[in-house]
């Protein structure tokens, strides 16, 4: 078992942020990450629980143990008990340990309130023989300044050429060229000894506070909450010149801050975000209140999700406070604390820490992280075209540049140009050379004699295959039949039905299957399974059963998951039982190669441990386990993918988040790419 220690160089390095990421860059490698942070270092106004420990828990679904609390350690050391605090500490690092390969240990920032940090770092690294990673964030200082600073430090834990002093993670850094000037000015970084283990960029919107927070921090009072959970302040503008030399300002994510009797900028306000501008929200100050019939006028923005705020303090005082506010994540932000950890852990050389660990100590189940990760990265190898019949909708088009500035996919939107160029305006999206807007007006005409000729036993005529492709979701459908496209992705704002009904009508099944099923990717804390079917076939025989545990297998192992199948049954029923059987058996005969087991009752597959594709007897069972799970283990769901056709197509639920829609376009690259495969391509 392996121990990092991090050890700030000062205060305000990012600390719980570089944790985040040093453990989900540690997870990517496939290990099993367990965290500790020793010692409680609550800031002004914190009443829960630890930041770190709490933030740690809920992104990564770890249980670390609770922290000692900060009074208690500092009456230990008034008390000369040393040894027995940190024998305290290392009981609570043995269990942080336990089933781990490698543990992230967090030590104290200094403080004014803390001047003994440096102390118990050192004391604490060597009591658990940590290697140790300095974190530093280059301030106001050049660069032999924080050359030096770099050295001060590295000789509290016995110098840079310690073999057990591994290097330093560079926070915040503002300046693109500064990490080369640095490495090539300081002695420091020049060998082997000592070694710059990531340096990660400045990122305003990661510094993004919800409105909500802004609300909570000012105590101020709450006019209209609107979005203000959803909506994050990425810049704020104290309004107080006239409308005209305002309304430039208005873009996404600005927080608008005037006093509450200038109608004229509530009313803009108000405008910008009917026209689609996601405003962080309006912040009214000197403890006036907008007049009633101004508000009325502003219903619509209102209704559209706009938080109105209001405080009692003047216009400077406000601002003066918004700048105060404290940049840490709350333990609530989950969106904001995953954002974090994603970009941290991309920005750290992941190879020589994966070297550095040393090998899993056994074969480890694939988490929601390492799974995400895996996607992306085999997507970005398959190159594949996927349309995007919802290609307006904000989530999409968001998601669709994201695709395709990171070569994830190409993405198609089907929309018309100027609709997604007014919503990437609005929604402030840069949307990246390439990107492809098909209009359907233009295109929709040469699918109709190709769709007469797919539904031809269908009686389908031309007036109705031409009416029937007035659907985006159909007539990027027949893109894919047609072989124009690899893959479809669409349901962000469409049911379910919208997206199966027209590619089990008119996408073929692929060769060697007679069915068409479904699978839900469920991303527990520490595993992704796969949960089948539960959308398309709502009483299959045992044929069908056995066919569906062989699709949801194959699409396991394309995904990365290792397939080891529990067919399941609950009921008791006698027939049940009968066919659960009999699908296993056949399943047996196909492929003798693949680990299976049934009947099993869910709650027996679920606490073996190794089961990572369920199947379910019908779509009742399915959908009733799928729900328990998701309500029992905050479990999120990567969506619906169907499987046993010829192409991919995949449905979005309804409150899907920009980054589920990259993961599920990249998922159906992956599908087309071993489509290909498989036939032959």
């Amino acid at each position: 078992m392996h121990c990092f220690f991090i050890a700030p160089t000062g205060f305000g390095v990012g600390l719980t942020s570089t944790s985040l990421g040093l453990v989900r860059a540690l997870e990517l490698a496939g290990l099993q990450v367990g965290f500790l942070k020793p010692v409680a270092q609550p800031h002004p106004g914190d009443l829960g629980p630890e930041r770190s420990t709490e933030l740690v828990a809920r992104t990564h679904g770890l249980r670390p143990p609770a922290p000692l609390a900060q009074s208690q350690v500092e009456r230990m050391l008034a008390d000369g008990q040393l040894d027995e605090l940190l024998e305290e500490i290392t009981g609570l690092f043995r269990q942080a340990a336990q089933g781990k390969d490698v543990v992230i240990v967090e030590g104290m920032v200094p403080t004014r309130h803390a001047s003994y940090a440096a102390r118990i770092n050192f004391h604490l690294s060597k009591s658990l023989d940590a290697d140790v990673i300095l974190v530093s964030a280059p301030e106001d200082e050049s660069l032999s300044e924080l050359s030096d600073r770099l050295e001060i430090q590295a000789q509290q834990f016995g110098g840079p050429r310690d073999p057990k002093v591994l290097g330093v993670i560079l926070n915040k850094v503002r300046d693109p060229d500064f990490v080369r000037r640095l490495k090539e000015q300081s002695p420091l970084l020049r060998g082997d000894d000592f070694r710059l283990l990531g340096s990660v960029p400045w990122l305003d919107e990661l510094n993004a506070p919800r409105t909500r927070d802004v609300a909570d921090l000012l105590d101020a009072q709450v006019i209209n909450a609107g979005d203000y959970d959803q909506r994050r302040v990425q810049k704020i503008v104290v309004c107080a010149r006239t409308v005209p030399n305002t309304v430039q300002q208005l873009g996404p994510g600005v927080l608008v801050v005037t006093p509450g009797d200038r109608d004229d900028i509530i009313l803009a306000a108000s405008l910008a975000s009917m026209n689609g501008v996601p405003l962080a929200g309006l912040l009214l100050s000197s403890d006036i209140q907008p007049d009633p019939r101004t508000l009325e006028l502003c219903r619509g923005a209102l209704q559209g999700g706009l938080p109105v705020l209001s405080v009692a303090t003047g216009t400077y005082d406000t601002a003066t406070n918004l700048n105060r506010m404290n940049n840490e994540i709350p333990v609530d932000d989950r969106e904001r604390a995953e954002k974090v950890t994603e970009f941290v852990a991309r920005n750290l050389d992941l190879d020589w820490l994966r070297a550095r660990s040393g090998a899993p100590s056994a074969a480890r189940r694939l988490s929601p992280p390492a799974f995400r990760h895996r996607l992306i990265q085999q997507a970005q190898r398959a190159g594949k075209r996927i349309v995007l019949p919802e290609g307006s909708e904000p989530r999409t088009v968001q998601a669709a540049a994201a695709c395709q500035a990171r070569g994830i996919a190409q993405c198609v939107l089907l929309a018309k140009p100027e609709e997604v160029h007014a919503v990437a305006r609005a929604q402030g999206i840069e949307l990246p050379s390439g990107l492809e807007i098909l209009d359907p007006d233009r295109v929709r005409e040469r699918y109709v004699q190709p769709m007469v000729e797919l539904r031809q036993n269908k009686s389908l005529n031309a007036p109705m295959a031409a009416a029937q492709l007035e659907d985006n979701v159909l007539l990027g459908t027949m893109m894919l039949a047609l072989d124009e496209v690899d893959g479809l992705v669409s349901g962000a704002i469409h049911p379910t039905a919208n997206t199966i009904r027209p590619a089990l009508q008119l996408i073929k099944s692929a060769p060697g299957y007679r069915i068409a099923s479904s699978v839900y990717l469920m991303l527990l804390p520490e595993q992704v399974v796969v949960y089948g079917d539960c959308a398309v076939n709502p009483d299959p025989d045992a044929s069908d059963l056995a066919e569906i545990a062989l699709q949801s297998a194959d699409s396991a192992q394309a995904l990365g998951i290792v397939p080891q199948v529990a067919l399941i049954s609950d009921s008791g029923t006698a027939a049940e039982q009968a066919k659960v059987r009999a699908a296993t058996d056949l399943v047996r005969a196909a492929r003798p190669d693949l680990p299976i087991e049934g009947p099993l009752s869910h709650a027996d597959a679920a606490r073996d441990g190794r089961t990572t594709v369920f199947v379910f007897p019908d779509l009742a069972a399915g959908d009733s386990a799928y729900k328990a799970v998701q309500q029992g283990t905050q479990a999120a769901s990567g969506g619906l993918m169907l499987q046993g056709l010829r192409k991919p197509v995949n449905d979005l639920p309804r409150n899907v988040a920009v980054d589920d829609i990259i993961h599920t376009i990249a998922l159906t690259a992956i599908q087309a790419a071993c489509a290909d495969t498989d036939q032959g391509a």
